[in-house]
């Protein structure tokens, strides 16, 4: 998986990253999933400042307003994606259908 410097890191990109670590091994479609959520969540934080192709510092940028939104609903989407797999059901105590009678 793509590991960048911490501290080059944004804010949204961090959280992503922190919140992911939390689900353990990845499998299946996962890390493809994992690695486009970094990749989303890198670009919402340099939707509003950019980063000089020369020497890597964040520079602003002109005009975020259209972008940041659609970087924003993919991000959840993708997110979304790769929680469906891991949703635990709540009713389920491991005692299967013993209170429906037979």
């Amino acid at each position: 998986m793509t590991r960048r410097n911490a501290a080059s890191r944004g804010p949204v990109e961090a959280a992503v990253r922190d919140d992911i670590d939390q689900l353990g091994d990845l499998t299946g479609v996962e890390p493809s999933l994992t690695e486009l959520a970094y990749t989303l969540a890198r670009e919402v934080d340099l939707t509003q400042t950019g980063e000089c192709e020369d020497c890597g510092a964040r520079v602003p940028l002109e005009d975020s307003t259209k972008t940041l939104p659609t970087l924003s609903r993919e991000l959840r989407q993708t997110l979304a994606a790769l929680l469906e797999g891991r949703v635990v059901n709540d009713d389920d105590d491991g005692l299967g259908d013993l209170a429906t009678p037979e």
